[in-house]
C-alpha cells in the first residue's frame, strides 16, 4: 500500500487542525480507522512512516518509539 495525492492531502489538513504535539496515526486517520480489518491497518501505517521518511508530510517527524499501542509521531507545525 502506498499512500495517494489524496490520502496526503486528506492528512494534512487533519494535521492542519491541530496543534503541535505527539500523535498516533489513527488519530489524524479519522473514524474510517475502525473500520479498517488489522491487516490493512498495518499496511496504512508502513506506508504513512514510509511518507514521513520520505519528507511527503511536512512538519512531520517520527520520535523512533512506540507507545500505547503504535508508533509515535511528532507534528511540528506547519
Amino acid at each position: 500500500m502506498r499512500l495517494g495525492d489524496d490520502d496526503l492531502a486528506r492528512l494534512r489538513a487533519a494535521l492542519a487542525g491541530r496543534p503541535p504535539g505527539e500523535f498516533h496515526l489513527p488519530e489524524i486517520w479519522g473514524e474510517d480507522w475502525g473500520r479498517l480489518w488489522i491487516g490493512e491497518r498495518v499496511q496504512a501505517g508502513h506506508a504513512f512512516l514510509d511518507a514521513v521518511r520520505a519528507g511527503r508530510l511536512a512538519g512531520v517527524e517520527d520520535t523512533g518509539r512506540k507507545a500505547g499501542g503504535g508508533r509515535v509521531y511528532a507534528w511540528r507545525g506547519g
